[in-house]
């Protein structure tokens, strides 16, 4: 199935396809949404069709907040996972069971091909509520007949005290609570030597933060791309290669598509990522523009798995423009990590002040290379400066403040303040 020869896959594709737009006629929205677009499913005669169909949108899933989107009745939704809803009323999403079985499928099909089986020992340290991260690499490693310990978050000096006693081999978090991990475990003093593989996902990282996780833990870093609306992790994935991400393209159809025209892009040009998932029961989607941005790669991959998308550079909604210039978090990230004097641990706010854009990052200091001089201070945060100008081509006030004091995230990073808003 990963490596269907290109016809094939076009065939199953369609065919997934048809029977996904039949699934969708059980849900109010489609059937407003396709007569309002003048279309209908047997206008779709081919994959190259599908822009006749409208998208589907996040603010579309809340507005039909809380079951608007279930395509099955409620008897056979036997899960219910949503997302945060930090900013609206939470997406709902539902699961049948063969729903699950798929989803465990997927991540299992991604954690064999990095290499982890049977004989590893998996500590899962994220999120086991209504967030889909920590249940979707649960039942995908148990699939595999991996040994999972369902840590979850927090208590980080535990978590270290389980990856010793334990013996474990593998982790999958956030890149952010990685890092946290990493300088915990010095302060104690463990080298946590048996790991040897580190899954990391649910925010956009950088591949200077990719060799800083893999020096300080000793583990090869995969990166993994999901989002709840689309099952949730293993969507797509890193092979051995670590060059793109593969995304199953006999479970999804992917487009990438111009944010501000809704237009299709070609291959290598970055934009929008949007999918219809092909296989999904409870909750069948059309076009969903996932705010993710990326591209689909021009160059296979050695090893025969099919296109990938290209590690997403952030969000089209977590963009930020300042002063007319376009900012992702993870370029910051990128700059702060490869300046050895100051720490993995930043925050950014975004201020309006006499009507002009100001952004502030604040940065620990690495104490291994700061002497104490004020003068020595005062070069770091010049240096800091120029990297962040040279990068963004962008003014940037930097304050260095002391190692420890800046929040750490077990979850997603919430790095950005942007108080432009603000009264």
């Amino acid at each position: 199935m990963e490596t269907l020869k290109p016809a094939d896959l076009k065939a199953l594709q369609f065919k997934r396809l048809k029977k996904t737009l039949r699934a969708v006629q059980h849900v109010d929205f489609y059937r407003q949404q396709f007569e309002k677009a003048g279309v209908s499913a047997t206008d779709i005669k081919t994959l190259e069709d599908i822009p006749k169909l409208p998208f589907t949108r996040k603010q579309d899933l809340r507005d039909g907040y809380p079951f608007g989107f279930f395509a099955v009745p409620m008897q056979k939704i036997v899960r219910i996972h949503t997302t945060s809803g930090t900013t609206g009323k939470p997406t709902v999403v539902g699961y049948t069971r063969t729903d699950l079985e798929t989803w465990a499928s997927l991540i299992a099909r991604n954690m064999t091909m990095i290499g982890i089986g049977k004989n590893d020992v998996f500590q899962n340290m994220v999120n086991y509520g209504m967030f889909t991260g920590g249940l979707g690499f649960h039942y995908g490693a148990e699939l595999i007949g991996m040994t999972v310990i369902p840590s979850a978050t927090g208590n980080t000096r535990r978590q270290i005290e389980m990856i010793r006693d334990f013996g474990v081999t593998a982790i999958h978090c956030t890149p952010s609570y990685a890092m946290h991990l990493s300088e915990v475990a010095e302060e104690m003093g463990e080298p946590l030597e048996s790991l040897k593989t580190g899954i990391f996902g649910a925010e956009p990282w950088s591949d200077t933060m990719r060799h800083t996780l893999e020096d300080r833990l000793g583990v090869t870093a995969f990166d993994s791309y999901g989002m709840s609306e689309l099952f949730g992790p293993g969507v797509a994935f890193e092979c051995p290669e670590r060059d793109g991400l593969h995304i199953w393209h006999d479970s999804y159809l992917v487009e990438i598509i111009d944010p501000v025209s809704g237009e299709n892009l070609s291959d290598g040009e970055r934009g929008e990522l949007v999918v219809t998932p092909l296989v999904k029961e409870a909750m069948p989607l059309i076009r969903y523009r996932t705010g993710d941005v990326t591209m689909l790669m021009e160059d296979g991959c050695l090893c025969r798995r099919g296109k990938k998308i290209a590690r997403l550079t952030g969000r089209s909604d977590d963009m930020l423009i300042i002063r007319g210039i376009n900012v992702f978090p993870s370029q910051i990230e990128h700059v702060l990590l490869r300046i050895p004097e100051v720490g993995n641990q930043f925050m950014v706010y975004i201020d309006r002040i006499n009507h002009l854009d100001e952004m502030t990052v604040e940065v620990e200091i690495n104490r291994s290379h700061f002497s104490g001089e004020l003068a020595d201070l005062a070069k770091i945060q010049k240096k800091v400066v120029k990297e962040l100008h040279d990068t963004l081509e962008l003014r940037t006030t930097v304050k260095l403040v002391e190692p420890g004091s800046l929040p750490r995230f077990e979850g997603k990073a919430k790095r950005v303040i942007d108080r432009r808003g603000e009264i």
